[in-house]
């Protein structure tokens, strides 16, 4: 029974809200306890996804096999982004919520998650750097893509129809790419996936995985407009910044499943799977997710409307877009080291002591600055980054 304490754990966390919310009691409740009991069931569904994707691995291709984890692990994240954007279409307020909970989501993952999973890596097994899997050329240069598209995104002021087809697009060829990949029959699970493998035949995995897949999508369901809606009200409640709620709260609640799953990989000496992961993770966010806000904000709005950008979303995308382009430079040679990681770590943290919000563009000019140095002193990054912008890396 110990074995299975985790998933027990994560059904138990999940199982108020949906109660309260399925007999209409959780309606009237403080908005900052909604707000915690929506998030913890989001955070139980999550791992309960995450451990499913696991499984899953064993009858699809690896990369294939990364992408729906990152694809699935990212739904919590997901289902609370496209809750603002579709509110956005009647309700305007919500527009920034909308942008400023994809930002935070996309800055958490890449500031604080890659970072983690190498300074867990370098204290448990003393290695000082990751080894990023060469198969992940592809992911490389989707992100590299995505990032050049996403610089124009604030320049033009908008996110339309146009993002749409772009970004779905290369969404499109990576699942494509990746589901071409080659089969591996014998996936390397852990945990509480292992455990269910290993006392299950095919059929009977399979079917665990879908309910798996059928709960925690039913709780994510019950629970990200409340959740949304309790950061919103409990701000305005509490007098606190409600864009800066959605914009780092949110996003810690439902990206947390994937980087302490990413972290445990690290931990059992498999830092490169647990990275490959959150890079996929990256790639989805920065494509997919990025693209469905405008089409579910136009279905909201009718007649697909552009969501129009004001001067603050605009200088979060265009910092979002900056550290993105940092990122890539830095994984072009297939590594991540404690140094790059640091600074990933004190780029993102650095931003919270300037309360200026110009200050954005002044970070964003250093993130471009350092992505030119290290171009200009490293061939190797050079060749890499230019074959990943032809579809060659990897």
């Amino acid at each position: 029974m110990k074995k299975y304490l985790p998933l027990l754990v994560s059904l138990a966390v999940a199982l108020p809200w949906m109660f309260l919310e399925l007999t209409g009691r959780g309606h009237h409740m403080n908005p900052g306890l909604v707000a915690f009991l929506a998030g913890v069931a989001i955070i139980g569904a999550a791992f309960m996804l995450g451990w499913g994707a696991e499984l899953a691995e064993r009858d699809i291709p690896r990369s294939l096999a990364l992408i729906t984890l990152a694809l699935i692990s990212v739904l919590p994240e997901y289902a609370v982004d496209l809750n603002f954007a579709w509110e956005a279409g009647k309700n305007p307020e919500y527009k920034a919520y909308a942008i400023a909970n994809m930002t935070g989501a996309n800055r958490v993952l890449i500031g604080i998650g890659w970072p983690l999973i190498v300074f867990v890596f370098f204290f448990r097994h003393k290695r000082r750097s990751i080894e990023i899997d060469r198969s992940q050329g592809l992911e490389l240069s989707l992100l590299l893509l995505a990032t050049i598209y996403s610089f124009l995104i604030p320049l033009k002021g908008s996110l339309s129809w146009v993002d749409i087809v772009v970004l779905f697009g290369m969404f499109a060829f990576y699942a494509v790419r990746a589901a071409q990949g080659e089969h591996h029959e014998e996936a390397d699970l852990q945990g509480i996936a292992a455990e269910i493998d290993s006392r299950l035949g095919d059929g009977g995995r399979r079917l665990v995985v879908l309910l798996m897949f059928a709960f925690a999508g039913y709780a994510i369901w019950l629970s990200a407009e409340p959740f949304a809606h309790g950061l919103v009200n409990m701000g305005k409640s509490y007098n606190i910044d409600e864009f800066l709620l959605v914009q780092w709260l949110a996003p810690l609640a439902s990206e947390s499943p994937e980087i302490i799953l990413a972290l445990i990989f690290a931990l059992k000496g498999k830092a490169s799977t647990g990275m490959g992961a959150l890079i996929s993770s990256k790639v989805n966010q920065w494509t997919f997710l990025v693209g469905a806000i405008p089409l579910v904000y136009g279905i909201s709005a009718g007649g697909m409307a552009p969501l129009l950008l004001d001067d603050r979303q605009k200088e979060e995308l265009l910092l979002t877009s900056a550290q993105s382009l940092f990122a890539a430079v830095v994984l072009s040679d297939y590594h991540l080291n404690v140094y790059e990681a640091l600074t990933l770590l004190t780029l993102f943290l650095a931003q919270f002591l300037f309360p200026d919000t110009h200050v954005r563009y002044a970070f964003s000019v250093l993130y471009v600055i350092l992505s030119v140095g290290m171009l200009v002193v490293s061939k190797q990054r050079r060749t890499v980054l230019w074959k990943a912008l032809t579809l060659r890396a990897g």
